[in-house]
């Protein structure tokens, strides 16, 4: 059974105070509408149709990659006038499936069943009961408990506000039928507007049967329309990754303070301190620990790895088993740290290949270069990598010792086991096992007076 999926995400969310499209607004990493589409693939032969008004360039081009069709809605005259634009893309021979750009978190299971509901005698709509229904359209039911009519909160009577089960505005229906009802729609109503809900009063007078589903989840269907809201979901997201983290065999210190933007696999036993945050691809291995304040992206991370406090990974970056780091390191991409490599507190490093047992403790910059294996590098060593227009490879030996506060100028190798004095500026290769010392003579000379501060007249 082929599937259209029309997304509605034409409106202006003025309510965001934003220049940004309110679908574009990001949601755990991605932005709303990415959720929407990315559950809509899930299912089986969809087809996948948004509509589009303000900011509709934007919008496009933020799905470039995507095989969406996209369809303009020049006028927001309302859902159904937005579904009357889609209508000529959508196969006579499909089931329609009417989602939500700012609608993020429904699920594949719910829209599924949703489809399944779908028949020549029949068509599907998703409702949920709230405690406090304010804002939506309520479900009308004749006296055989059969849906019959939706009623905006604007045109609802008194009586009818006190119903508390709503519209979410999520329907399936046969293509055929959608497209012989949607001419019959009218905007005589508070708003003036075209209401896809109407499709409920036409159907049921057709005779066809309105068959109900409530989600799993209330959350599920709940949209954005505000800042305050986009921060509801965005928790709740949050405290559901946590949730299947810690179910996993992970240790979360605090999941209220627990960010993941975007996906987060970890091995058991590993801890995750507070403010931690995860972007991109994360994989991390068993007994892991991940220390406050920390922000990784794109990294592969093995077992038995310590990040200490503030640091900041930006990768793709690559972190072999027993790997230690930090506090307040900066890990950017390319780098790679070899089997119980160290990284120390304000060191920075970029496209570097650092051996195993190799260290790198305290305030040093390593891009562009490659170390081996046990190596040791000394605090404030720098790999001068750019000339200011190329960038240039330094190479370092197996069991090499560079000292501190050296000036390492690419490109330049140093050899297996060689030994650089502190202090050196090296602008030459150094051979195995040799020392290269390169700083000026010291000079000491006697009775040196220190400069006096003048007097003022």
């Amino acid at each position: 059974m082929a599937i259209d999926v029309v997304i509605l995400a034409a409106g202006k969310g003025t309510r965001m105070k934003s220049s940004l499209p309110k679908v574009l607004h990001p949601l755990a990493g991605k932005p709303l509408l990415g959720h929407v589409i990315d559950t809509a693939k899930t299912l089986p032969d969809a087809s996948i149709s948004v509509v589009i008004g303000h900011g509709s360039e934007q919008i496009s081009q933020t799905f470039a990659n995507d095989d969406i069709q996209w369809i303009s809605q020049h006028q927001q005259l309302g859902t159904g006038h937005a579904v009357q634009q889609a209508a000529p893309f959508i196969h006579d021979k499909s089931v329609v499936l009417v989602l939500y750009g700012d609608v993020p978190l429904i699920a594949a299971t719910t829209l599924s069943q949703l489809v399944e509901k779908v028949s020549d005698s029949s068509m599907a709509l998703l409702t949920v009961t709230m405690a406090d229904p304010t804002g939506y359209g309520r479900i009308l039911r004749n006296q055989q408990g059969a849906v019959v009519a939706i009623v905006e909160e604007k045109d609802a009577t008194p009586e009818q506000k006190l119903i508390p089960e709503v519209n979410t505005g999520v329907m399936a229906l046969q293509a055929e039928k959608l497209k012989t009802w949607l001419p019959q729609l009218e905007n005589n109503n508070a708003q003036g507007e075209y209401y896809l809900t109407d499709l409920i009063a036409i159907a049921a007078q057709a005779g066809i049967q309105i068959a109900s589903l409530q989600p799993a989840n209330s959350m599920e269907t709940q949209g954005v329309n505000n800042r305050s809201q986009l921060h509801q979901l965005e928790r709740y997201c949050q405290y559901q990754q946590a949730e299947k983290l810690m179910a996993a065999g992970v240790t979360i210190a605090d999941a209220s303070r627990f960010d993941c933007r975007g996906s987060l696999r970890c091995g058991a036993d590993s801890f995750i301190d507070i403010n931690a945050v995860f972007e991109g691809d994360v994989v991390l291995g068993a007994n892991v620990s991940i220390g406050a304040n920390c922000t990784i992206k794109d990294a592969v991370i093995g077992d038995n790895v310590v990040i200490k406090a503030n640091t900041v990974i930006e990768g793709p970056v690559t972190l072999e088993d027993n790997v230690d780091v930090g506090p307040f390191a900066r890990l950017r991409p390319g780098t790679v740290l070899r089997k119980a490599a160290r990284i120390g507190n304000f060191v920075e490093t970029k496209k570097a290949d650092i051996g195993a047992g190799s260290k790198v403790n305290h305030l040093s910059y390593i891009g562009d270069a490659t170390i081996g294996d046990h190596a040791n590098i000394g605090a404030g060593t720098i790999t001068c990598n750019y000339d200011g227009v190329n960038k240039f490879q330094t190479r370092i030996g197996d069991g090499a010792f560079i000292g501190s506060n050296t000036a390492l100028v690419a490109p330049v190798s140093v050899g297996k086991n060689a030994t650089v004095g502190a202090g050196s500026t090296i602008t030459r290769d150094v051979a195995a096992d040799n020392l290269a010392v390169a700083r000026a003579r010291q000079k000491n000379l006697d009775g040196w007076q220190r400069p006096q501060k003048l007097k003022k007249d």
